[in-house]
């Protein structure tokens, strides 16, 4: 599909719509943390415990990650349109199976199922990176990207005011009917941007040692990895410390938690605007500083024991400013590394990112213990920020020593 083709809604002659990928790559976003204000009315429903409801963030994500392996090479091979497809239908049902669960196992169950959505995101990501070079691919991943963080901005808020009104299954009901109607807008206007590929699935897989040789595919997934990993310590310990340690309500905690996905909303404004003009590696360098430093403020505060809910998600707005001008630039570069691997790469990218967000996720989960403080996962998110920075100048280490 030549990419100076214009985009017209519910067009397949044309390139797929913008708001189709958002849509997309929102979808994910939403089903991952709508429901987090929910997690204490959850526990009460299901009569279980709440280091229990809380590995419905650790086990999606971990399923997540490990589904992102499977799904770039069975979309390099069968075409991406298919993939999605088969991706929103079964995680309709996976979701309605979370509504109708009768306790909490069934419903850990299917909550890991809703873990296909993957799909959605990783392709999404794809199709751009099939329509545009690499530095515009950073700029239109960036406006995707743009639109998506609207969704994790609102999505806490919508929950917690669902939670106060309804309770925790009015979350799912509202997944349900966003992946039914998205369903049938991609249907329509999503038509396939790659070739099938002529290898066998398992020729597919073979190709992936092309990419896990390349060091510069590594550079690019560990700073993404590591910078988005503050971000899922965050989703695993943020609810605990907005209600045990704040004293926040499910409707004000929905309100504070959007405070990422403003910051998010900027970083990815600002790579929209600049990456294709400046490039990619100094985008991800100035993101993980701001990364790197837009926790020390709060670290510093709950060392003095000083440590307030205004003070941490404040700062947690700069932590997703500087995840929005990492996060799309890292994945334009890991997906440029071998151009026609793009699906592979991008399923293998988002496995890593993913796969140690959820470690850190339930990491996070075991330090916070009933009296905990906040410090434990303050520490944890401004560690791996640490770790981002210093792999990014490691990777432009190397290409200055390669260019000479």
């Amino acid at each position: 599909m030549h990419e100076s083709s214009k985009s017209r809604f519910f067009d397949r002659a044309t390139p797929p719509h913008i708001f189709t990928l958002v849509s997309l790559a929102g979808l994910s976003a939403l089903a991952m943390n709508i429901f987090l204000p929910s997690l204490g009315g959850m526990t009460e429903y299901f009569e279980t415990e709440y280091a229990f409801m809380q590995l419905s963030v650790a086990l999606y994500l971990a399923i997540n990650g490990f589904l992102q392996l499977f799904i770039g090479p069975i979309s390099d091979k069968y075409g991406r349109r298919s993939v999605i497809l088969w991706g929103l239908g079964l995680f309709n049902v996976a979701t309605l199976g979370c509504l109708l669960a009768p306790t909490a196992e069934v419903f850990m169950v299917f909550r890991m199922f809703q873990a296909v959505i993957a799909v959605a995101m990783v392709l999404a990501r794809a199709v751009v990176r099939d329509i545009y070079p690499q530095d515009q691919a950073a700029s239109m991943i960036g406006y995707v990207a743009m639109g998506m963080s609207l969704v994790p901005m609102i999505a806490p808020a919508i929950g917690g005011l669902l939670e106060v009104w309804y309770g925790w299954h009015a979350s799912f009901v509202m997944l349900l009917g966003f992946g039914v109607l998205l369903y049938v807008i991609t249907w329509f206007d999503l038509a396939e941007t790659a070739a099938p590929s002529n290898n066998t699935l398992r020729q597919q897989f073979a190709e992936y040692p092309e990419l896990l040789k390349s060091p510069r595919f590594w550079g690019y997934c560990m700073a993404s990895a590591f910078s988005s990993g503050a971000f899922f310590a965050y989703l695993g310990g943020a609810p605990f410390v907005g209600e045990q340690v704040y004293g926040l309500t499910p409707d004000q905690l929905g309100l504070y938690f959007a405070a990422p996905g403003l910051g998010y909303f900027i970083g990815n404004f600002i790579t929209a605007r600049f990456s294709a003009r400046v490039g990619v590696n100094p985008m991800i360098f100035w993101g993980n500083v701001i990364c790197a430093g837009s926790l020390l403020p709060a670290l510093l505060l709950s060392l003095a024991g000083a440590g307030s809910a205004a003070a941490f998600f404040g700062c947690v707005v700069f932590l997703g400013i500087g995840n929005g001008m990492v996060i799309p630039n890292a994945q334009a570069g890991m997906l440029s590394v071998r151009p026609h691997l793009a699906g592979t790469a991008s399923g293998l990218g988002s496995a890593i990112m993913i796969g140690g967000g959820a470690a850190l996720s339930a990491i996070a989960g075991a330090l916070l213990q009933p009296g905990s403080t906040d410090l434990p996962l303050i520490t944890l998110m401004t560690l791996s920020c640490v770790a981002a920075l210093g792999v990014i100048l490691l990777v432009m280490r190397r290409e200055r020593r390669l260019r000479l």
